[in-house]
């Protein structure tokens, strides 16, 4: 399967390191989110459309391997790609690289789509289905 990869600079600041200036491993859950969120912009999801709908998509299940650290003033890449997509949920596979393409950390994030007003898993609507399999 050909997964087309989307591509997510980071700049790490201060505020994402310890007092040793290297990045807090809880940290590169927020890298993961923010590169996911900016791939379904760039597929043409708006996220608020859907809350507006009481559509949501929340992560189920995360997998993450810190390999090596990431330090201050480090110009990260988040890759992600779609690598499953199902009637109500979506697996994405991503990895964080720094400027000298050293892997950093990788994770394997399971998303459902789930009807916010009753809180339970929903079928993803078909329009953002369509914008998925575009995106595959």
């Amino acid at each position: 399967m050909s997964n087309k990869k989307n591509q997510f600079p980071i700049r790490v600041y201060y505020e994402d390191t310890d007092a040793g200036g290297i990045v807090f491993y809880a940290n590169y859950l927020k890298f993961f989110e923010r590169a996911r969120t900016e791939m379904l912009r760039e597929i043409g999801i708006n996220q608020s459309f859907f809350l507006e709908q009481n559509i949501g998509f929340v992560v189920r299940r995360v997998e993450m391997d810190n390999i090596a650290s990431a330090k201050l003033d480090d110009l990260l890449n988040v890759t992600t790609t779609i690598s499953e997509l199902k009637r109500a949920s979506l697996r994405f596979t991503q990895q964080i690289t720094n400027q000298e393409n050293t892997l950093l950390c990788t994770a394997t994030v399971l998303v459902a789509c789930v009807n916010l007003a009753r809180a339970k898993p929903c079928a993803i609507p078909q329009a953002i289905l369509g914008a998925f399999e575009g995106a595959r």
